[in-house]
């Protein structure tokens, strides 16, 4: 059993620095650094925006509009972090991990 948990932490350890890259990449974009038409960072741009939007959307469908301000990475990054203290405070000790 305590092997579940601790995949499961690991995958939310794992999705979290994804939603991290996402941030960085999309500044990394917004001012140019990188150039979105090389093949890498294209591939690398195109699986962190298809791991990242489909929950960021979700999330942006209940935030207020704040212009070019997108706090929904930050939420998600709340919201992945109450999951693994969650897990790990509640959850494994009543399976008696």
């Amino acid at each position: 059993m305590q092997a579940i948990f601790w995949v499961i932490h690991t995958i939310l350890e794992i999705y979290w620095w994804i939603v991290i890259l996402s941030v960085v990449l999309s500044w990394l974009y917004a001012f140019n650094v990188v150039n979105p038409s090389n093949q890498f960072v294209r591939a690398v741009g195109q699986f962190v925006h298809d791991a990242t939007e489909p929950l960021l959307s979700r999330i942006r469908r209940f935030m207020p509009n704040l212009g070019t301000i997108d706090i929904s990475p930050i939420v998600l990054l709340l919201a992945i972090t109450f999951l693994q203290i969650l897990l790990r405070t509640s959850i494994a000790p009543a399976f008696g991990v």
